[in-house]
Formats: C-alpha cells, structure tokens, sequence
C-alpha cells in the first residue's frame, strides 16, 4: 500500500536531514544547530535513532585525535544543548534526549528524520518486488531515492572519521536501493529512465557487478546493443589490468545472451544464470537488521570473498539474517549458494566429515565412492578455489568442526552463524547481533498479529515485546501464539508473560518453543560455565551486573571473575558493551528469558544466591580457571 507523504518541515513538526549536510527545518524555516562538535554530537545520536549510543562512541567522534580532560563534561554541555535545541521545538527539553545504558538516546519518529523514512519506503517497495509488483515496487523505491540530497550524505562532517562511516553505511545502502529499483523499471520495460543514471553510479563505482549488469540491460532494451557489450569488455579488461581475474559466470552468461538477442528480447539478469542453490525458504516477517543486513551483503558479496561470523545468543536471529543475506546475494554468486545445518536434529553438533560429505553432494564434489578424510577435504578446497560460491554454515558449535571447511583461496564466502564467537578462527570479520530495537519488534509482532488489532492496544503490545526481552524468536512465538488465539486481549497475554513463572511455558506455538532453543544453549555450556551463569543471572534481574557484582556473587577476585564473564560472553550467553570501556564501568547482562530458563535449570539457590567463600586454591579456583 502507498505510504501517506511526509513533507519536510510541515507545520508544527521538525524534520532533521542526514541525507546531504546535517540539517533540520521546523515550520518550513532552517534550525540553527550550533556549532561543529555540537552538530557532531547530534549527527551521531540521529545516524542511530532510538538506540542508545555510548559515551565512548561520542567521545570518539568528536575527539578522534584523543579527547581532553574535559571531555566528559563539555560532552555533556552539547548534550544539554541538543535538549534545548528539542526543548524549543517540543516545548518540553526532558522526553527527547534521555540518559540510556551508559551513553545515550535520541528519540525521533519516521516523519521526523529522512533516513528513518528512506528506510521504511526501500523495506515497503522490496516487499512489493518479491510480492510481484514491480511497478508498485519501482514507484516506492524512486521515491526513497528522491528523499537524498545532491551532495553526498553528511559530507560537512566527514573530517570526523566516526561520522564517516556512518556516511559511508549510508552511501552503500543507497546503492543497493538504486539496484533495486532499476532492476525493478527494467523488469515492467522502463529501462530508458534508468540508463543514464546508471552510467554515473557505474563510473564512480566500477567493480560494483550488479550495476554493471543492470546498465548493461538498460542499453541492451533500449536497443544500444553495441554500447552493452562495450560495457562488458570495458569490465573484463578492467578485471584483469587491476585484479588479474575474470568477470564472473553469471555476467558472462548475460553478455553471450546479448550477443544472440535483437532489442525485442530481454536477456536475463546475471542472477538466471545463477548456480544450483540449495537454501531454506526466506522469512516473509524477517524485520529490521539494516546495518547487519548491509554489512553481510557488502562483506559477503566482496569481489574476493570473505568469512564472516554472525553471533549472538540463542533465538537474536542470526539464521534469519544469514539465510536473507544468502538469498539477496544470487547475483554474486553464479556457482551456487548452499545451507548447511552444522547440528542435528536433537542439537549435537555434526563431524566436520558429516558436513563435508553433505557438501561434496549439493555442490557436486568428487566421484564415486567415499574417499578418506583428506582427499575429501582436499577436494573441497580445490572446488572453493575454483568457483564463486555462497556457502552458508548454521549453527556451528566450535571452530574446529569447521576450519577444514573455510575457503583457503579463490572468491567464495562463507556465513557461519553460532551463539559463541568462535574466537579461534582467524581472518574473518565478525558481526554480532543484539536483541531488537522496540521500534522493530513491535513491527515484527504487527506483522504476525496484524497492524490494526496491534494498533487497538500499542501499550499492551509494547510490554510484549519487552517481556520478550525484544528477542526476535519470542517475539515471533508470541505473535504466533495470539494469530490463532484471536480471541486473547494483548493485556491479558502481556501480564503472563510478566509473570516469571509462567513466561516460558507461554512462549510455545505448535512445534517452536524458545525454551527448547535455551536449553540447547545451555547444554553447550560446560560444567564451569553453568556454574557462573547460575550466579550471575540472578543479579541480571534488574537489567544488568557490573564486575564488583560479579565479584561477590562468584566469591572469587577480580582476575578470576573476569575470566569467568569473558567466558560466558565468549558463549554467548551474556553480552558486554559494544565499544570499548573498562571492565569496572562495564554493564554486562543475560537476557531476560534465559535468566528465567537459568532459574529453572538451576534453582532458586543457584541463581544468583550467595554461596560460601572457597580459598584460593579450592573449588572457585577450579571454576573459574580457564587452563
């Protein structure tokens, strides 16, 4: 459905633009932002609306040659004046601004901010594309696109490195957005409003492939045939002149398309020509993830390929994610894309034999007969080496189950996902994922239960999610449970799930049940680590533990106990902040739903109850050594 239009600087309303310069109107007439580390400050909040943002991260941002002593209070003087700044705009300098988890929050809405809005009209025309309506699809697309500035986003302030790379998030984003949408006008036959524009982005990105192969298609319907297959030689000697490699399969597949073709047949994209593949179905509910979605396409998809690890704990979403990321990456990867569960059924983990024989089959390695382990591994890294294929490993349990199986030359990728870090496998790029935003899951909850009834109770809706701990699988189970309990008021699903002895028998639908996926995760624990997490989840409680915390529950010292949470952060059932801080100021929690599962697993005196102390070379030596 169309989107309503929001116009910048309508009465009454403020509207800040990141999309060019930093800049905000109210009443249709500029707001002065005052000067430049305070501009800083604001751009920062606003490139992460309604999430908080660490002190540290603003600290870098303005200071990124090293912050003065003063830093933290005339840190505080810009946040203040962005308070005023709300203060004159709201008449109320409290709600906007708030204080949040160690750093803090900017609170804004769609209408308010042009990247919240570009946002909400690529998700909307990518849903009418994979729905089939392309047009609708084109139509919303073009008009994300009209909301960027001439100028590229944020470039007053990209002397600062942190402002940079949001800039440069930005920019990516844009791309695939324009990809989107000119494949979608040359799909319905309106390939000449695409041709030109095409040309620019190619010539300011040249190793961009799918926008290659979408200015070749624009030229070839729009009968300039020659000028399309020019536009191929051009990237095959660039290829080679600056990489020493050849374009791929796929855009070679299209060119010997075009050389038989007349105007009045289309050739097909790059991804027809795409190898076998062999990946589960993609969620039609999978919400938000923008930032996590871009940085997989954009690593994932590199020209020389890449391994990257999603982590973080059990039901964050990391399948949903990496097999999204699998499925928008057909054009990359002509020689296939393939999914690989690297647990069984009932949660062991699998022989790196086992999935290197299921991988051998769907992507046709090897002959007849089993060979033994090492030529069968051989093998797999001389297929790797020659083809560009998306490999997708779900679920790993440790690192050695896969290092055999990651590419050790060619331009394959491959997505691991697990609840721990798998900090022993070198050279990937690593993305973790947190719980969702309260914006996101109440869009996912709404997707499941419906906009309107969602709409009739949003206060009820909202404890939900936050009982939920925003955990996408929960959420979704919830949303599940209340689609066929049509007749079961929000409020009266939000106070069970409040209730800690009855959260988790209610996040159940059919076969899914997110208590099922927590033991899983605490099976994977060893002895050591159950212990800790036993004694620290009852202090999570209250939305968090520090080490001093930590300290007194585990009865050990400060040395120990911070191996003891390492630990347990590298399993992934606790989190820690995402930029750098101190382990004495650091908050570290466990989400809510595994606390409860703890408690269950545990015992009332296990979780978080104080036990007697043990000298240094007794029992809380043992548990808490990590030799």
């Amino acid at each position: 459905m169309p989107l309503p239009p929001v116009r910048p600087g309508s009465p009454a309303t403020v509207y800040f633009s990141l999309l060019g310069p930093l800049s905000a109107v109210i009443d249709g007439r500029p707001l002065p932002l005052g000067p430049r580390k305070q501009r800083l400050v604001l751009a920062t909040l606003l490139s992460r609306p309604n999430t908080p943002v660490p002190v540290d991260v603003l600290t870098d941002v303005v200071w990124p040659e090293g912050p003065p002593r003063t830093a933290r209070k005339n840190l505080q003087v810009y946040v203040s004046a962005a308070r005023a700044l709300f203060g004159a705009v709201d008449g109320d300098d409290r709600g906007r601004v708030v204080h949040d988890c160690g750093g803090y929050r900017l609170r804004v809405e769609e209408g308010e901010l042009d990247t919240l809005r570009f946002r909400t009209l690529a998700r909307a025309g990518r849903a009418a594309g994979e729905r089939g309506d392309l047009r609708t699809a084109a139509r919303l697309l073009r008009e994300a696109l009209d909301l960027w500035g001439e100028r590229p986003p944020l470039h007053d302030l990209r002397d600062s490195a942190g402002v940079a790379e949001e800039a440069e998030r930005l920019e990516a984003r844009c791309l695939t957005v324009y990809e989107d949408w000119a494949e979608a006008e040359i799909e319905t036959g309106r390939a000449g409003v695409a041709v030109d524009g095409l040309r620019d982005l190619v010539e300011r990105h040249p190793f961009r492939e799918r926008l290659r192969a979408a200015w070749m298609n624009s030229l070839h319907q729009t009968g300039r045939q020659a000028e399309a297959l020019a536009v191929y030689d051009d990237y095959r000697q660039l290829l080679a002149r600056e990489l020493g490699l050849e374009p791929s399969p796929a855009m070679a597949g299209l060119y010997r398309a075009m050389l038989g073709e007349g105007r009045s047949s289309r050739a097909s994209a790059p991804r027809s020509a795409a190898g076998g593949v062999s990946l589960p179905a993609d969620s039609r509910h999978f919400t938000g993830r923008e930032d996590e979605l871009t940085r997989l396409l954009d690593v994932s998809g590199s020209p020389e390929g890449a391994v990257l690890v999603v982590s973080g704990p059990a039901g964050v979403g990391k399948s949903a994610l990496a097999v999204r990321a699998a499925h928008m990456l057909a054009d990359s990867f002509p020689d296939g894309r393939v999914h690989v569960r690297a647990r069984r059924e009932d949660g062991v983990p699998r022989s790196r034999n086992d999935m290197l024989d299921e991988l051998g089959r769907l992507c046709g390695v090897g002959g007849p007969g089993r060979p033994d382990a090492a030529r069968a591994e051989e093998a797999w890294q001389d297929w790797l080496a020659r083809h560009r294929a998306l490999i997708v490993l779900d679920d790993v349990a440790d690192e050695a189950s896969v290092r055999g199986l990651l590419p050790r030359a060619g331009r394959s990728s491959v997505l691991l996902t697990a609840r721990g870090q798998l900090a022993g496998l070198e050279a990937v790029h690593r993305t973790a994922l947190a719980a969702l935003g309260e914006d996101e899951a109440l869009e996912l909850l709404g997707t499941l239960i419906g906009g309107d009834r969602l709409r009739t109770d949003r206060a009820s809706a909202v404890r939900i999610v936050r009982a939920c701990g925003a955990l996408p699988l929960a959420v979704a189970v919830s949303g599940m449970r209340l689609a066929v309990l049509r007749h079961l008021p929000l409020a009266e699903y939000a106070d069970r799930l409040d209730d800690p002895a009855a959260a988790l028998d209610e996040l159940v639908a059919g076969d899914v049940s997110v208590r099922s996926r927590l033991a899983a995760g605490w099976r994977d624990l060893g002895a050591r680590d159950r212990g800790a997490l036993a004694r620290v989840a009852g202090l999570a409680w209250d939305g968090g533990f520090t080490l001093e915390r930590a300290m007194a529950a585990l009865d050990s010292d400060e040395r120990g106990t911070i191996r003891a949470v390492e630990s347990l952060i590298d399993t992934g059932a606790v989190t820690s902040p995402s930029g750098e801080v101190t382990a004495h100021a650091a908050l570290y929690e466990v989400p809510r739903l595994l606390c409860l599962y703890v408690r269950e697993e545990a015992g009332p005196e296990g979780a978080g109850a104080r036990r007697p102390a043990l000298s240094p070379g007794g029992g809380a030596s043992r548990l808490l050594s990590r030799g």
